[in-house]
């Protein structure tokens, strides 16, 4: 009997044309291009000029598909990992599984802000094992820029659209997914809040919500700094694997400083913790995705190559969740 394990087969990316560079956001806020690098590292960000979340993510999925010439067919399963749907119903996945004619695959969205794609990811290889159809689709899409008050520069500055995807693939005799921790602290959920709606029925009075994104930026900077280097180092330790041997270390792109700091907590090199915040900021699900399928298209990673590399994501919730993965 065959042993099937789950790999990451292909990806693909996709974000809007338009590019806002620091210095613009000065016609809405009081900030400036140094303020903004200094204190987070990003220069720029692309915002959608009309393009939903479920646009972002298709153009994504399509890339991905197109690599490999996947037939959509054989794709069985897809999980949209977002904070920012077009609706509620219908969700993001249903509009991607129409629009790419994957007419066998279950699909869904999950919510858990930044981490949704490690959440995602964790997700479709468990179910993937089980389904008829040998293809997963998982794809972080957002457009943030729907969710912001662009006069809140503690906020606005930070954040920015786009759409990942990730296609894994049962097969025999391979494995890409080692190890993984996943956690939320809802008792901490306050630390960032958005898209809240108003109750509102013939039974209660309107309550008063602007649906704003709404952040402590520092509760979240000292519950990201301690929690993060934890949970790597707990997935680590499951595998018995020093840090030495993991070629790479993706983090969630929220913040420059941030990654540093864990850097410098592991004791691991900078020069083994990609970054692409510059030129992105934080686009919550998709980071992670977008940095991977730009890390394998410069070279940096190479599929099929045995690497070891660690996904590792945080935000709303509050979440956060490592991934220990060879590809």
């Amino acid at each position: 009997m065959k042993t099937y394990g789950v790999t990451i087969h292909s990806t693909g990316s996709y974000v809007p044309k338009n590019i806002v560079y620091n210095d613009e956001l000065t016609q809405w806020m009081d900030t400036s291009d140094e303020w903004i690098k200094k204190r987070t590292g990003i220069e720029k960000r692309h915002l959608s000029k009309g393009e939903d979340t479920s646009d972002l993510c298709i153009e994504a999925s399509q890339k991905a598909i197109n690599k490999k010439k996947i037939d959509p067919n054989q794709i069985g399963l897809i999980i949209v990992a977002t904070m920012t749907p077009d609706s509620q119903s219908p969700s993001v996945s249903s509009k991607v599984q129409a629009a790419i004619n994957a007419d066998n695959a279950v699909a869904f969205d999950i919510s858990a802000a930044c981490s949704g794609f490690v959440y995602g990811l964790s997700t479709a290889e468990k179910m993937l094992r089980h389904m008829d159809y040998p293809y997963a689709l998982v794809i972080g899409g957002e457009v943030m820029s729907k969710t912001l008050d662009w006069t809140d520069r503690k906020t606005s500055v930070l954040f920015g659209d786009g759409a990942g995807a990730v296609i894994l693939k049962r097969e025999a005799g391979k494995e890409s997914f080692i190890a993984e921790d996943l956690h939320t602290d809802g008792k901490k959920g306050q630390a960032l809040v958005s898209g809240e709606q108003e109750v509102k029925n013939p039974m209660c009075k309107v309550d008063s919500k602007d649906g704003f994104l709404t952040m402590d930026g520092r509760a979240i900077f000292n519950f990201v700094t301690k929690s993060i280097p934890k949970s790597i180092k707990h997935v680590l330790r499951a595998e018995t694997m020093d840090s030495e041997k993991v070629d790479y270390f993706l983090l969630h792109q929220a913040n420059a400083r941030i990654i540093e700091i864990v850097s410098k907590k592991l004791t691991i090199p900078l020069n083994k913790f990609p970054m692409n915040i510059a030129h992105y900021g934080n686009t919550s699900a998709a980071s992670l995705p977008l940095l991977l399928d730009e890390s394998i298209e410069n070279g940096t990673i190479k599929l099929n190559s045995g690497q070891h590399i660690v996904l590792s994501a945080f935000g709303g919730g509050l979440t956060w969740g490592t991934l220990l993965i060879k590809v």
